[in-house]
């Protein structure tokens, strides 16, 4: 027992380390023996700094590991982490001797399989459709003919090709290409870029701003379009003030672009037919609506013509409407003769009987009178004031027998023309002109005319009378 105590203990000769010198062998260790690798599992806690780095956990059902990526580096990933995506991520194993940890620098990130994409596609669809960026009343609607088409797509494919020989048979417009990488690491920033550099463009500017932005590819699997499924395109394209079309992959294919976009094509080709109306399509609806316009006015005025006949055939006959009225000028001129010589007569009487009632006694006296003042007022006035005064009466006389005359002349003008517009307006209402244009009218014997046959049947005579004469039915 003695000998055993004597013995020296193990590991008072194991060289002694300080804490930076192991932690140091430890991250070397690390770093040696991994090196460059790729690990699979479920992001768990994410935490972006504001210094930009982000720091999340990888974990299984055991274990969990932490992972760093750089500022610097999130550019360049294709897949931005986040909590409860299964992925893939690739880097290096390093240690931070500060706080006697482990961790991973990951500067590549994948989805591991396309389940877990589809999961992460329904899980960033549900927040933008949260968001309203899916709602139809933000849908802009798309222009009619643009006159500048902007196209986002790469440009060396068959894509640009397919739009611009399809564009080039509906109708030429004038295209500004954009390139873009359409898938890989590069592809979503650069499409967002291109989305929100051609609407930055100054109406009217040196490089025209396009009235419509096409965003198209071919297609492809699911990875090779997961560029277009990323929330910053997806956001860029929705704030997109130009009317978008989005034309990724076939038909089958959905990315989220679609979603946001005003108007899904299912291909590129069907991106531009949308884009604009086939030339001669609209060249023939032209000349059809020219057509149909010339044949409406010729119709318009088909109809009026026709109704302006019927017009003219139902009104009377000037020579007609004339006829009446100048019998009753006739018969009133023929009158006016005797009533006037009438008038003189009546007029004679009356005044050789009011003469006839004065008496000469009376008559002498009054003369009497009158001569006296007559002498005293030529005692008093000279010759040459009479005969002045004479000359200015006789001259006032005369201007009033003319204006007499002229006045009788426009009184009887004035009471012909009323006489006249009498005549036509009687004829206007009388019925004699309804005669003539065919209709009859019916009396009794007692000469009331007759309307209903029910209130006539007692009747045993009727007159009917016509435009040249009555006709007399004496028995029915």
């Amino acid at each position: 027992m003695a000998d055993l105590f004597d013995e020296p203990q193990a590991g008072q000769n194991t060289p002694e380390f300080t804490v930076s010198e192991i932690s140091g062998e430890v991250k070397r260790t690390l770093e040696g023996s991994f090196g460059r690798i790729r690990v699979k599992g479920e992001v768990g806690r994410v935490f972006k700094a504001r210094s930009g780095h982000i720091y999340y956990d990888i974990k299984d059902d055991r274990s969990v590991l932490a992972c760093t990526t750089w500022k610097g580096q999130i550019a360049n990933l294709s897949v931005v982490p986040e909590e409860g995506l299964e992925v893939v991520v690739t880097g290096r194993l390093t240690a931070f001797g500060g706080q006697s940890k482990y961790n991973m620098n990951v500067d590549e990130v994948a989805v591991a399989g396309q389940g877990a994409l589809m999961a992460l596609l329904e899980k960033r669809k549900k927040q933008l459709a949260a968001e309203g960026l899916f709602e139809d009343s933000r849908k802009k609607p798309l222009p009619y003919l643009p006159r500048f088409i902007g196209v986002v797509t790469s440009p060396s494919g068959a894509v640009i090709r397919d739009i611009l020989h399809r564009l080039r048979d509906r109708f030429p417009r004038k295209v500004l290409v954009w390139p873009v990488a359409v898938q890989g690491q590069n592809c979503a920033s650069e499409v967002a870029h291109a989305i929100r550099g051609f609407n930055q463009f100054t109406p009217g500017g040196a490089l025209p701003r396009p009235d419509l932005i096409i965003v198209a590819r071919g297609g492809g699997s699911i990875e090779d379009l997961w560029g277009f499924n990323e929330e910053i395109v997806a956001r860029a394209a929705a704030e997109s003030e130009i009317p978008l079309i989005s034309a990724v992959g076939h038909e089958t294919d959905t990315t989220l672009i679609d979603f946001v976009s005003d108007r899904r094509a299912p291909t590129p080709t069907a991106a531009a037919e949308l884009a604009v109306p086939v030339r001669l399509e609209l060249a023939a609806w032209i000349n059809d609506q020219g057509a149909r316009a010339v044949r409406a006015a010729g119709q318009a005025v088909q109809l009026r013509r026709q109704r302006l006949n019927d017009l003219s055939r139902a009104m009377p006959r000037a020579e007609r409407l004339l006829e009446s009225p100048r019998q009753r000028l006739d018969q009133v001129a023929d009158r006016l003769p005797n009533a006037l010589i009438a008038g003189v007569q009546r007029r004679r009487v009356s005044l050789s009987e009011r003469g006839a009632s004065l008496r000469p006694a009376t008559l002498q006296q009054l003369v009497a009178r009158r001569q006296d003042g007559l002498r005293n007022l030529s005692a008093r006035l000279t010759l040459r004031p009479i005969v002045q005064d004479v000359a200015r009466k006789g001259e006032a006389l005369q201007a009033l027998a003319q204006r007499l005359d002229k006045a009788q002349t426009a009184r009887v003008e004035r009471q012909k023309q009323l006489l006249e517009a009498s005549g036509r307006q009687l004829e206007i209402l009388s019925y004699k002109a309804t005669l003539a244009r065919g209709y009859a009218v019916v009396r009794n014997e007692s000469g009331v005319i007759t309307t209903r046959a029910q209130a006539e049947a007692s009747e045993t005579a009727l007159n009917i009378e016509f435009n040249d004469g009555v006709l007399p039915l004496s028995e029915k």
